[in-house]
């Protein structure tokens, strides 16, 4: 089947076609307003040397060591843990969240991803989020007994951004709907085709039964045979009576010696 015998086929069945078409043009447009949509706020933030380090410069940027890196890991993989995430849900933030190192980072900055469905609650929840953070730092270095001055610090590198639409994957999700939605129109449009087809294949015709079988006309009677009439084998002379052909009566030529006797001449007596 070719591309225009597929066009002539939905030309031919657009009663099928075109149901299913808007069926699924009302499904997608449903789906869009009914299906929430998801907001996310990001924030960054880094991991600053001691005041008791950074006193040789005066400058906490200028001495941001390797090991604080890890300290981002630790710190990150401690408030993506099951017990803060319970803290987290007494303080108020009921929303998903993701605390990991920032890609392609060349020092200790932490990425506060908050996604949820209300952009007021995403925005509060990343600001608690952050405040945790902190907290949190001060808490691990407080239980290793670590003097104030001596305490990593922490800053705000990229304040809480106003939430923004996440509509990437709620688009895919209709756009796989759409498509099956069409192909299912299609399916049933070759479908009722392929239905009307069968339906409409003849029976072959029956064949003429014999002088027994009651079904077509009887033979007809031999016909006499005219004198001079040339002779046919039964083979031959069947099909010609069969299709109601007229005879040809054929001109007979007169056996020697048996033609008219000829007129004396008339001077003789």
């Amino acid at each position: 089947m070719d591309l225009a015998e597929i066009f002539r086929v939905m030309r031919r069945r657009w009663y099928v076609l075109l149901p299913g078409l808007l069926l699924t043009a009302g499904l997608v447009v449903g789906a869009w307003r009914v299906l929430p949509v998801s907001y996310s706020s990001q924030s960054t933030v880094a991991l600053l040397n001691s005041r008791k380090g950074a006193a040789a410069d005066g400058n906490p940027f200028l001495s941001m060591e390797p090991s604080l890196t890890g300290m981002a890991d630790s710190l990150a993989r401690n408030v993506n843990s099951d017990a803060a995430k319970a803290d987290l849900k007494r303080a108020g933030l009921t929303e998903k969240y993701e605390v990991k190192i920032a890609d392609n980072a060349q020092g200790p900055l932490l990425w506060i991803t908050v996604t949820g469905h209300d952009p007021a609650a995403v925005l509060g929840g990343n600001r608690t989020l952050m405040a945790f953070t902190g907290k949190r730092l001060q808490e691990l270095q407080a239980d290793q007994k670590v003097a104030p001055d001596a305490m990593i610090r922490i800053t705000t590198i990229v304040p809480p951004q106003k939430p923004e639409a996440q509509l990437k994957s709620t688009i895919q999700y209709l756009v796989m709907g759409g498509g099956l939605g069409i192909v299912l129109s299609l399916v049933a449009t070759f479908f009722a085709e392929a239905r009307r087809r069968g339906r409409g294949t003849t029976t072959p015709p029956r064949h003429r039964q014999g002088p027994g079988g009651g079904d077509g006309p009887a033979p007809r009677a031999a016909r006499p045979e005219q004198p001079g009439e040339r002779h046919a084998l039964p083979d031959q002379r069947a099909p010609y009576e069969q299709r109601d052909q007229p005879t040809v009566q054929l001109p007979v030529r007169p056996a020697p010696g048996t033609g008219p006797a000829r007129r004396p001449p008339s001077w003789v007596k």
